[in-house]
């Protein structure tokens, strides 16, 4: 099943003409076509630097660890915005690399590694509560959890009158 796509590559490059070729601004495209300023003006960065390319849709891209580290190391050298770095190496949001920033400044090098997607494959670590066997209980498993049922109903009707007599005492108190 594909991503649904926000914008597809026809719309934004409509977007890009009307800045580039007409000369309106950015600002007033984002009116004419109700969207944010931001994203107009992200879509020339692209069209600039990049081509029809940028503007086409990314799905799901994966990168490798040594383009993730290329990009930070080039971020703190050259002192490059998160706009400026998304431009420059062609990512769509600057949020993935400020995922990348927070996880290579925790876990270092590891943290940069392609994390496992989706539902885990086996659950084996977790210790589960043990069946009920279909076979009857002996007459002493059987006194054994009614001593037991016995025990929790006792201390539950010792806790309850604990606490009806710590509230006769607070009402004893106000008065």
């Amino acid at each position: 099943m594909e991503r649904k796509v926000k914008y597809d590559y026809a719309f934004k490059h409509e977007c890009v003409k009307l800045v580039l070729e007409e000369h309106y601004s950015s600002e007033y495209v984002a009116k004419l076509k109700g969207l944010n300023k931001s994203n107009i003006q992200k879509w020339v960065g692209f069209y600039k630097i990049h081509g029809k390319r940028g503007l086409i849709p990314r799905k799901n891209q994966n990168y490798s660890v040594a383009f993730k580290l290329k990009v930070l190391k080039s971020m703190d050298k050259y002192f490059l915005s998160l706009r400026e770095s998304c431009l420059k190496f062609n990512i769509p949001s600057e949020s993935v690399i400020i995922k990348w920033r927070n996880d290579f400044t925790n876990f270092g090098l590891e943290g940069l590694q392609p994390k496992p997607k989706g539902r885990p494959k086996a659950m084996n670590n977790i210790k589960r509560k043990k069946r009920k066997s279909d076979k009857p209980l002996t007459r002493e498993e059987e006194l054994l959890k009614e001593n037991e049922a016995l025990r929790c109903e006792n201390d539950l009707l010792k806790k309850l009158h604990a606490l009806i007599q710590a509230e006769e005492k607070a009402k004893k108190r106000k008065l």
